[in-house]
């Protein structure tokens, strides 16, 4: 049997995800893509470059958000409370989703709640959508019910999961936070309860403090850190995910600071399946294209047909690390 790279073929990138073909392992993620529409007004960005999109975070009924100001920039990163604004589920499935063009690219929905019943009654309306999957939001740091607080308490989170594989047969993606004590065990329980894939991670809980007028800098006092600074800790969280999550066949979306092919490659080989990238898009909209390059070039030099080859091939032995002292 002859190779890709034998017949002249390129490296493949895409992935098999949840039963879904994705033409790259590039996952746009929620909350930086709005309903994904905010980069096609930029010249030469192409939602085919990415294997899917997960639009913003939606709940049962219209929110407005947190108050001003909700971003701030830090170093190597970003905190931001939006505390999911939005126009509510049923804006949602009527006017946007019709809009969105499913012959380009996946599109997965962000499930939000304050109650088990709305993640429930929300997922029910995506149910009954062309949507091609769902992630279940609940490790949202920068809202102050639900969220969080759902998602610190593996029983917790499992409860809602649980709830929201009776509402659908669509894959679900329940995004893990970080802020919790013991990651696995969520982890392990999300997939007892259902879950058909995880988010690892989300953003890291942070803040920000304006010295001249000693005041919190987030009107909501604290929010997301995302961005390159949080890199480390998501590629050890996605490493210890993927232990429990290999053995039951559940794919992993790593994410946390990807902003490069290396960085990329790295989540990857750490054990995920596909790679989510999200704040590196505010300073440069063609990261996606350049990340799918690299991969590529990665495969070809190294003699991979495929990167799916690549997930989870970390080795781990005790060889000591040569120029390390």
């Amino acid at each position: 049997m002859h190779s890709r790279e034998e017949k002249g073929m390129s490296p493949d990138i895409s992935i098999d995800f949840c039963g879904l073909r994705l033409a790259s392992p590039i996952v746009l993620l929620s909350g930086c893509v709005g309903f994904g529409e905010e980069y096609t007004r930029v010249e030469g960005f192409s939602n085919t470059d990415v294997g899917a999109i997960v639009l913003k975070g939606t709940t049962g009924q219209p929110r407005l958000g947190n108050p001003p100001h909700r971003v701030t920039e830090t170093a190597m990163g970003m905190i931001n409370a939006i505390g999911l604004q939005n126009p509510g589920v049923d804006h949602v499935v009527r006017h946007i989703l019709p809009t969105l063009d499913f012959a380009e690219t996946r599109f997965f929905a962000n499930v939000c709640g304050s109650t088990i019943d709305e993640y429930v009654e929300v997922t029910r309306r995506f149910d009954d959508s062309p949507i091609d999957a769902m992630e279940i939001n609940i490790s949202c740091p920068n809202v102050k019910e639900g969220g969080v607080q759902f998602g610190n308490y593996p029983e917790m989170s499992a409860r809602v999961v649980e709830a929201c594989r009776k509402a659908t047969k669509k894959p679900l993606i329940t995004k893990l936070s970080p802020n919790q004590t013991d990651i696995r065990e969520n982890a392990r329980r999300c997939i007892e309860a259902g879950s058909s894939a995880l988010s690892v991670i989300n953003t890291i809980s942070g803040m920000a403090v304006d010295v001249k007028t000693r005041r919190p800098v987030i009107g909501n006092v604290q929010g997301g850190l995302s961005g390159p600074a949080i890199k480390p800790i998501a590629l050890l969280k996605v490493f210890q995910v993927a232990e429990v999550a290999k053995p039951h066949g559940v794919p992993i979306i790593g994410q946390g600071g990807i902003c490069s092919a290396t960085d990329a490659l790295e989540f990857i080989i750490a054990g995920a399946t596909a790679v989510g990238v999200g704040t590196a898009l505010f300073y440069d909209p063609f990261a996606c294209k350049r990340i799918n390059e690299g991969l590529s070039a990665y495969l070809r030099e190294h003699g991979f047909d495929s990167v799916q080859a690549l997930t989870g091939s970390l080795n781990t032995s005790q060889e000591p690390h040569r120029g390390v002292c």
